[in-house]
């Protein structure tokens, strides 16, 4: 068995590992996007295994791209999920709309970040090729971003290394990154042994990174703590800001519902 196998197989294993944990912790109960996505990334990289070990042709250019395109939706879903957990403690007080806004503002900053995702590498692959290395590239910047967010707001939002939402964007930020700076270098290799032994790299970092989450999801959850009334006050005053912009757009339309012009 190859090096490339034998690392995707110690992924698999240790990822089986983690959805159990995710079980036994009932952590779907509080991030139940990052729990199917955790399940999803199993059974595609198990069935990736499969395939390559018993069926090379069937995974082909097209595969990859489908699962990639998979892969990035459930990932914008987790982020969205985990931005909307950091809020527990005020969602009460939120508007019904609020996670809508998470999720417009995520896929806000992925739409920026598209057109600067392109790598040099990319230009002399397929169409397919760019496509499926221009949602990688995105989606692995924003994780990396978002962990940044995350880390350097964690004081004032109240959580710490061992609450489930940073837990979750370390792992991500962590491989992203590696993968990122694998990508950049990548680009600049002309040996094709060298791009294989960053594919392998990039692997092993997403292990490690798996590792973590083993180490994590074993523990029991921390107790959620309470935002500070400076910061409760802060996020309140910006839902009621935007409530409040909701509430008379939604007054202008009826209104020029009621009275057409003639």
């Amino acid at each position: 068995m190859s090096l490339d196998n034998i690392l995707w197989l110690g992924y698999v294993l240790i990822e089986a590992a983690v959805v159990v944990l995710l079980t036994f912790r009932r952590v779907w109960r509080l991030l139940p996007v990052f729990c199917i996505y955790c399940v999803w990334d199993l059974l595609s990289n198990a069935g990736g295994l499969a395939s390559v070990t018993f069926y090379p042709g069937a995974y082909n250019l097209t595969t990859y791209f489908i699962q990639t395109a998979i892969d990035s939706a459930l990932l914008l879903g987790v982020l969205v999920e985990l931005a909307w957990s950091v809020l527990r403690p005020i969602r009460a007080s939120l508007p019904r709309f609020t996670i809508l806004v998470v999720a417009v503002v995520i896929l806000g900053a992925g739409a920026a970040i598209w057109p600067f995702a392109s790598l040099p590498g990319l230009a002399t692959s397929t169409s397919v090729g760019r496509l499926i290395g221009h949602m990688q590239q995105t989606v692995a910047i924003l994780r990396i971003g978002f962990f940044l967010l995350l880390a350097a707001c964690s004081q004032l939002l109240s959580i710490g290394w061992r609450d489930r939402e940073l837990q979750v964007a370390t792992g991500l930020g962590f491989y992203s990154l590696v993968s990122l700076g694998a990508a950049i270098l990548s680009s600049h290799q002309e040996n094709v042994n060298q791009y294989l032994h960053l594919n392998q790299f990039v692997i092993a970092s997403f292990l490690l990174a798996l590792l973590y989450w083993v180490y994590c999801f074993a523990q029991k959850e921390a107790q959620r703590r309470e935002f500070t009334p400076q910061m409760q006050n802060l996020l309140l005053a910006v839902a009621g800001v935007a409530r409040a912009e909701r509430t008379a757009l939604s007054s202008s339309t009826t209104a020029a519902g009621r009275f057409p012009e003639k």
